[in-house]
């Protein structure tokens, strides 16, 4: 099991309103090139958006379904990556004085990537997680419509 953290500098309803945007996931989701709504009202439960996965020639398309929503606290995602099998993605935002602390933990379900995972695995999903925490942070606290106003 794979689980980071990390501190965003924008209110809880900020990092939210981001990942209520099933079209954004792209901005931020490592791995990913571009998504879009597939079924449903994102976030809601059972909701789902499909994307594309680009290493250099290679594509794929994957999907994610919501599994539990707690608005604006708790998203909980299974992603299905095709043959790589389905992983759990859940996403805790909880309240860090006027900031968002932010907790990603992530573990594969079904299929090769839950049959294979093993420490290193968890090494790797750690490494990607930071980098998608950083490149959350950066669209949340660069997002113009959310800037705080000068005191």
């Amino acid at each position: 099991m794979a689980v980071r953290h990390r501190l965003i500098e924008r209110p809880v309803t900020d990092v939210w309103a981001v990942l209520a945007d099933g079209a954004r996931y792209g901005d931020w989701v490592v791995g990913t090139s571009g998504s879009r709504p597939q079924e449903g009202a994102w976030p809601e439960v059972g909701s789902s958006i499909t994307y594309t996965i680009r290493l250099g020639h290679w594509s794929a398309t994957g999907s994610t379904v919501v599994r539990r929503c707690e608005e604006p606290g708790v998203l909980e995602l299974e992603a299905d990556s095709g043959r790589l099998g389905t992983a759990r993605i859940a996403v805790e935002i909880r309240p860090w004085g006027e900031n968002a602390l932010v907790i990603i933990d992530e573990h594969p379900l079904r299929g090769p990537g839950g049959l294979l995972h093993n420490t290193a695995v968890d090494a790797l999903i750690q490494l990607r997680h930071r980098s998608m925490l950083a490149r959350l942070a950066e669209v949340v606290e660069n997002d113009p419509s959310h800037a705080r106003s000068a005191v």
